[in-house]
């Protein structure tokens, strides 16, 4: 893996998890008939899936050595951004969660890479986005751990779950619902990008210059 290849990486990663730490401040304040999209979504169910794009692309062009090394440059830079655009406590919960989650999904993409094109990024996509849900949310918003910081106050006030139905849960525990559907959908959609781009590279790539 060239140094310009790795720079290019580590930048998109890097803005990547810097503007979802700031864009899961704001739910999407939509209405869908009966149902607040506030009550399920942030903004960041939308923009971090791109990660594991770029995650899989590396690791499919350039192998899973490379791929871990773009997760590791791109974590210590996203987490000191995070701190800038975003509270301590969701910086710590975003580091957390992307380490652990990328790497996983790094390891089970490398197990699946000589399978169909689609399966690797796929599934390491969907397993990566239910560590990353579980990890993120429950650091950045529950109230047992609250010592890592002040989380939204708004974040943990009871509201009825999913938005409609008679149980009560603290809102991030819906969020965190609705950000996990969006992702697995977004695990779906990055695939054409996936494949369109992993072409692209290979080309340009085995082109010399």
């Amino acid at each position: 893996m060239k140094a310009h290849h790795f720079f290019i990486a580590v930048a998109a990663m890097a803005a990547i998890i810097a503007g979802s730490n700031y864009l899961v401040q704001f739910p999407v304040h939509v209405t869908l008939g009966a149902v607040n999209l506030a009550d399920l979504l942030t903004y960041a169910a939308f923009t971090f899936p791109v990660a594991f794009l770029v995650t899989d692309l590396t690791n499919r062009l350039f192998g899973a050595g490379a791929a871990r090394k773009v997760v590791y440059a791109g974590f210590a830079i996203a987490v000191l951004v995070s701190i800038i655009v975003a509270s301590p406590r969701i910086a710590i919960a975003s580091g957390s969660a992307f380490l652990i989650s990328q790497l996983l999904d790094v390891s089970i993409f490398d197990r699946l890479r000589a399978g169909t094109w689609w399966r690797a990024p796929l599934v390491s996509s969907i397993l990566g986005a239910l560590v990353d849900t579980f990890i993120f949310f429950s650091f950045a918003f529950a109230g047992s751990l609250s010592f890592l910081g002040e989380g939204l106050d708004f974040a943990v006030q009871p509201s009825p779950l999913l938005g409609v139905l008679a149980v009560e849960a603290p809102r991030w525990v819906s969020w965190a619902l609705g950000d996990l559907a969006v992702k697995m959908l977004m695990a779906l959609v990055l695939l054409a990008p996936y494949g369109v781009l992993r072409s692209a590279l290979e080309r340009r790539i085995a082109t010399p210059a």
